[in-house]
């Protein structure tokens, strides 16, 4: 059975935030096809419009679907940026956001995706991470029961918060373990090539 994957974007979007879990997506089709098993996910990129979205570093990215067409989905991912914090205004995107979420198997973020998550009501009550630097100005909200420092991801029931930018690979190669199996997961995670070792560690 093919998973139904919508990942929503706006203007202000957080580049990685979307493409990265993207990649993994597609990558498990390929995956699925050299297994026989042929596509697993029919991944399509929603927007409240059909004309292109300026991304967060100016990439324009042409949206498959406007809102009004998708009523329903397996997988909602809802990636950070600067834009989400005029969409957290946005009453129609939240609406979509609460009402596709309501039947989803899982609602999941990247990023400050989290802000619009929680204001939408999916994560609200919830434990839920962010990027780094707005992990104050998230509880400051009070609308999650606790905001978690220090870690890739977190779920809680169906609800997957991932902390900023590269996180959401981690955060979607893991939902593909559970979408999936382990397994099939880590064939993903090799297809990748995804074995990260920053070349600037901490300093000591």
């Amino acid at each position: 059975m093919t998973v139904n994957i919508g990942i929503l974007i706006f203007d202000g979007v957080e580049e990685l935030d979307f493409v990265g879990p993207w990649e993994v997506f597609t990558m498990g089709n390929a995956v699925g096809q050299h297994l026989h098993k042929g596509p697993v996910h029919d991944v399509k990129l929603i927007a409240d419009r059909h004309q292109p979205v300026v991304c967060a570093k100016g990439l324009r990215v042409l949206p498959d679907l406007a809102m009004d067409q998708c009523r329903m989905l397996d997988v909602l991912l809802v990636p950070g940026g600067q834009g989400t914090r005029r969409e957290v205004e946005n009453q129609a995107v939240l609406t979509w956001i609460a009402n596709i979420a309501h039947r989803a198997k899982w609602a999941t973020s990247v990023c400050t995706g989290a802000l619009l998550l929680t204001a939408a009501g999916p994560a609200k009550g919830k434990r839920v991470t962010t990027h780094w630097s707005f992990i104050e100005a998230l509880r400051a909200r009070g609308e999650a029961a606790e905001v978690v420092e220090h870690q890739r991801y977190v779920q809680d029931g169906n609800v997957v918060t991932a902390a900023g930018v590269s996180a959401g690979i981690d955060m979607a190669l893991w939902l593909t373990g559970q979408i999936h199996t382990p397994d099939f997961a880590r064939a993903v995670q090799r297809g990748m090539e995804y074995d990260p070792v920053p070349p600037y560690g901490p300093q000591g």
